[in-house]
Formats: C-alpha cells, sequence, structure tokens
C-alpha cells in the first residue's frame, strides 16, 4: 500500500535504525484494519506459558490450537500476531505472509513462585528470522532484584535483531521487591518510568499496562503536585506515559489486562484513544471469547483507534 504521511513521520523517529528494520516496522504498520493510521492492534497469545493451557485456553477450547489465535487475528485485521517459540513454529509455514509475526523470546510460568520475577528466555532472533517474523518481543520487570541482568539480556538482543532488520517490541511490567504494594504496579508515575525504561534499552514499540490513578514514589508525587500533572481520568494518564516515551516518539500501546465485560473494555480504550495511545495488545479479552465475538470485539476496538466510535 501506499505509504502515508503518518507512517513516514512515525519511521523518522527511529534514524539510527537500518533499511530493514523500518520496513519490519512499516510492515506491521500497514497491516490490517488499521493499516496506515499509525494506530496498532495486536494479539497476544503468550498466556499459555504464562499462566498455563487450562486457564487460558479451556473458556474457548478452539484455543488450545495455535492454528486458531493466527486465524483469528487474520480475521480480525490485526496489525501483528505475537506468541513464544513453540506456537509460532506450528504456524509460521501454513500462514507464511498472511500476518506479521512477533516472536515473543523470553516467558514465565506460574509452577514456580520465585521472589525475584525474571523470565527465562526461550527463543532467539535467529528463529525470528527463520520463521520470517517482523520483530522480536521481550519482557522486563522494573522493581524486581533481577532487573539488571534482564536489562542486559535484552540490550544484546535487541542490537542482534537490528543486525538482522527485525523491530523490538517490549512489555514492560513493573513488579518485584522494589513495588512492594500491588497498586504500585500500575501506578501512573510508575507506569511512566516503566515506559520509559523500555524506550532507553531501545524499544521501537513499548507495551504497558493501562495506568491507574495512584502515585506510588513519594519523590514522583512531590513533582506531580507541584507541576500539577493531571492524573484524575485514563485520558490524562496515557498522556503522561506518552509524553515518556521521548516526547511521544515511540509506539506505546496498552495491554487489555484481566477478563472484563465488553463495554468496560470499550470504554477503557476510549480512554487509552483520547490520552493518545497508539492502540492496544488484546489477548485474554479476545481469544476466550467464541470466535465471531472475538472478531467482533477486536474491529470495535480498531474503530475506536481509528475514531470511528
Amino acid at each position: 500500500m501506499e505509504m502515508t504521511s503518518r507512517i513516514r513521520e512515525i519511521l523518522s523517529w527511529y534514524p539510527s535504525d537500518t533499511p530493514g528494520v523500518k520496513t519490519n516496522l512499516a510492515r506491521m504498520l500497514n497491516h490490517g484494519r488499521l493499516a496506515g493510521t499509525g494506530k496498532m492492534v495486536i494479539l497476544p497469545v503468550d498466556q499459555g506459558f504464562e499462566h498455563g493451557p487450562v486457564r487460558s485456553f479451556q473458556p474457548n477450547p478452539a484455543g488450545y490450537d495455535p492454528a486458531y489465535h493466527i486465524q483469528l487475528a487474520i480475521d480480525a485485521g490485526c496489525n501483528a500476531y505475537a506468541a513464544p517459540l513453540g506456537a509460532l513454529e506450528s504456524v509460521a509455514g501454513n500462514f507464511a505472509g498472511q500476518m506479521p509475526l512477533i516472536l515473543k523470546l523470553n516467558n514465565s510460568d506460574t509452577l514456580s513462585k520465585g521472589a525475584s520475577p525474571e523470565s527465562a528466555v526461550t527463543g532467539s532472533v535467529k528463529d525470528a528470522v527463520r520463521l520470517g517474523c517482523s520483530a522480536i518481543g521481550y519482557t522486563i520487570y522494573p522493581g524486581s532484584a533481577a532487573r539488571n541482568h534482564m536489562y542486559e539480556d535484552l540490550r544484546e538482543l535487541i542490537a542482534e535483531a537490528k543486525d538482522a532488520g527485525l523491530a523490538s517490541v517490549v512489555w514492560s511490567y513493573p513488579r518485584g521487591e522494589g513495588i512492594t504494594d500491588k497498586a504500585g504496579e500500575t501506578a501512573v508515575d510508575v507506569a511512566g518510568y516503566a515506559a520509559h525504561i523500555a524506550c532507553q534499552l531501545g524499544a521501537h514499540i513499548v507495551k504497558v499496562k493501562p495506568p491507574a490513578e495512584a502515585l506510588y514514589q513519594a519523590e514522583n508525587k512531590k513533582v506531580f503536585e507541584k507541576f500539577n500533572i493531571p492524573i484524575k481520568t485514563m485520558a490524562d494518564r496515557v498522556r503522561h506515559v506518552v509524553q515518556a516515551c521521548f516526547a511521544g516518539k515511540r509506539v506505546v500501546i496498552f495491554s487489555g489486562g484481566e477478563a472484563k465485560g465488553t463495554e468496560d473494555i470499550l470504554q477503557e480504550v476510549r480512554g487509552l484513544r483520547d490520552g493518545g495511545a497508539f492502540g492496544s495488545i488484546m489477548g485474554r479479552n479476545s481469544f476466550q471469547r467464541p470466535h465471531d465475538e472475538a472478531v467482533k470485539l477486536l474491529r470495535d476496538v480498531m474503530d475506536i483507534f481509528a475514531s470511528k466510535n
């Protein structure tokens, strides 16, 4: 498709990257129902690894088959589909060229409860190239005592991915010993900080949770109050997170979070849109629904980001 001025603008924010990286960024931004708008809706299905298959797929048993998920992403018109190595290996050949793929390079599970959250590296940049992916994905846990190890691994993986012409998507989820209050994981000051860390580590696309109306770090609270930074509405809080990502010059998308009702999801997405979010990455709230209902939900979300709803 013709390159829109908005996509050209976004690509200009990454002047140090090679034509290969920019081509893969454009490949995702120019795919699906939101192609050319600069907005993105990605279907991520790493939950089977992260939470276990029965919790993830039994609500809609068709989801035990990885082919179901990539077909759902195609049918809904998503920009990309993200999954761990095994799931992508089972579908990449049969669906080659039909959907931009993101290989999630690290994953955790619920069978062990370590004190310091850290995901194991379960795939490689070489795997991503072999499978025809557009990007790698990686999760960091700012706040974890293991964060330095994750940051160092991510920096090396992003450098390797850039050499291979792949973009990088970073899930930045604050948790661990440094976040002693559960509410701190989504506090707006922490969300902005976590997003900024991902940008500093070289992420092209940053994924964080929708920020809550709370301030966690005392030092940050003083600044928010001194400069009267608004945080009352979702749009206010998202605006802050986007600003924290190099003044909005990095693509910032927000997770769908825990399962909830359709209208609650759409209302939250409207707040994301109004705050300048670049899109959503929505897993359980979509694939745990019957196929047609999931397609409709994802398309309704896309219509909101396209300002049609």
